[in-house]
């Protein structure tokens, strides 16, 4: 950050609030040069991406439907709600990390299922029926027979 006094490009972070109103982080900080302490406001852009849908059409990432699903998923299972919210921050930051402007939503799904295989088999399964839209039993008994392996 360039100093306003002396215009050297280099300074410390000497202190840092949010300020949650606005959605803004104010730092303090001191020029490496001249010691002089100025602040600088920073405000966190916000990333559009996109979903890319099976049938081709986009839509604008929502992670309500994240939750959604692992809610259906873990429908009457013993999984608090508290970690419900920290699987869909992870896949919500898994999404973001990609730093494209695009993702398919079976990319989506497949973050999903990550998480569920780790938490609760029952839900994973419950996801993986509706996601991988097993036709008869006969995929689904296979896909069974795959989690056994």
């Amino acid at each position: 950050m360039k100093c306003g006094y002396c215009g050297y490009s280099d300074s410390k972070v000497v202190d840092s609030r949010l300020i949650e109103d606005i959605n803004q982080i104010k730092r303090r900080r001191e020029c490496l040069s001249c010691t002089k302490r100025f602040t600088t406001y920073e405000i966190l852009e916000n990333i559009s991406i996109l979903v890319i849908k099976s049938n081709g059409q986009r839509q604008a990432f929502d992670t309500s439907k994240i939750k959604k699903g692992l809610m259906k998923a873990l429908e009457k299972r013993p999984i608090p709600l508290s970690e419900i919210d920290k699987i869909t921050e992870r896949i919500e930051r898994k999404v973001f990390n990609m730093l494209d402007g695009e993702i398919k939503s079976e990319k989506i799904g497949s973050f999903v299922l990550e998480e569920l295989k780790i938490i609760d088999p029952v839900a994973y399964i419950r996801f993986a029926s509706v996601y991988l839209q097993f036709n008869d039993s006969d995929a689904f008994n296979k896909f069974i027979k795959q989690l056994e392996k």
